[in-house]
């Protein structure tokens, strides 16, 4: 075996640097729920005044300072020992609302990694692992990762893009929001679109019981609500829009999905599309935003979809080329891509 010694140790500096996100990842769920991250984000502070702040042990949290400061979370000053927080660090670390905010995403890392002894089977066996079968972090760490890119594009553009859905939604439309989760993405609407009536389905209960008090606590439970249903059957008809978010590359049989959304359409209605964003080849998906996507895809999307009745498997990568042949082969004529961000694909699906 003839080594290369600069590639090797090209490659063993990925090594540190991925074993480090690897561990790192603990430490930022860790912050986000003890309260660490918003407390220090009121401004400078030692180790003992942090503890103090947030009723946690000051060995402990000197140690976890330590490693925010050395991932670049927080900033270190040597001269005084104490900790702070850029600003920007605050906006994406200590501000739940803001469209940068990422604690949620670790969230969701460690709780698909929880299953992977249970993984390692359905990779011997080709059976798949539910979505249900995960741990809760999973739920709950995916409504607060993509609530915010929901908050920031939903209203302000993907709907916007959709033909004349906007001015529909105004007026008050039926909508039903498929595979809905913890109902971020349905609230949101409710919230923007007082005259619309909104039903979010998704088969997993307990999300359905979470998106109930999600709405309540919104104050927008009037005109939003939620039903445990799959998205090969959920019921009602006439719907003027029909909203998948991140979830149609989880269904088992998306053609199947596709032709019962066409069926429950009112004539002249929507299908809004939204995806992880991929390109067609693999290669081009070969990058960092592709990396995260499949390796999602691995422990959680393709695993779901092997669940159940069919199992297509499309993953978080299917590209627009493979969706526009399921939307195609759903009955749907009119297929285009009405807008992207660096996360997401957003599609238009029309009989």
């Amino acid at each position: 075996m003839a080594i290369d010694m600069d590639k090797l140790n090209e490659f063993m500096g990925r090594f540190v640097s991925d074993i480090g996100a690897a561990m790192h990842a603990g430490t930022v769920v860790l912050g986000d729920q003890l309260g660490l991250y918003k407390a220090l984000a009121e401004g400078p502070m030692s180790p003992a005044d942090l503890a103090g702040k947030t009723q946690t042990d000051e060995r402990y949290v000197r140690e976890w300072l330590s490693a925010q400061a050395a991932a670049g979370y927080v900033e270190y000053d040597a001269a005084t020992h104490d900790f702070h927080m850029t600003e920007e660090q605050v906006f994406a670390l200590a501000t739940e609302g803001s469209p940068a905010f990422i604690p949620g995403a670790f969230q969701v890392a460690l709780g698909a990694l929880k299953a992977v002894p249970k993984l390692a089977g359905v990779f011997r066996t080709g059976l798949g692992f539910g979505w249900h079968q995960h741990d809760p972090w999973l739920f709950q760490g995916t409504e607060r990762f993509f609530r915010p890119g929901y908050a920031a594009n939903l209203v302000s553009s993907w709907i916007p893009s959709l033909d004349g859905m906007e001015a529909r939604l105004k007026a008050g439309a039926k909508v039903a929001d498929v595979g809905c989760g913890h109902g971020a993405s349905t609230v949101l609407m409710a919230q923007a679109y007082p005259e619309s009536r909104f039903v979010g389905f998704d088969y997993h209960a307990p999300s359905i019981d979470w998106a109930r008090n999600a709405a309540t606590e919104a104050g927008v439970s009037d005109r939003v609500s939620f039903e445990v249903a799959s998205a090969k059957e959920f019921p009602g008809r006439d719907y003027d829009l029909v909203a998948f978010f991140d979830s149609l590359h989880d269904m088992g049989d998306p053609v199947g999905v596709a032709r019962h959304v066409r069926e429950v359409l009112k004539p002249g209605g929507n299908w809004m599309i939204v995806e992880p964003y991929a390109h067609d080849a693999l290669e081009d998906n070969l990058n960092p935003v592709g990396r995260i996507y499949y390796a999602a895809s691995t422990l959680i999307c393709t695993p779901a979809s092997r669940s159940q009745e069919v199992g297509l498997a499309l993953g978080a990568q299917a590209g627009e080329q493979r969706l526009r042949g399921v939307v195609g082969d759903g009955g749907f004529r009119h297929f285009r891509r009405a807008t992207e961000t660096p996360f997401n694909l957003v599609f238009e699906a029309r009989p």
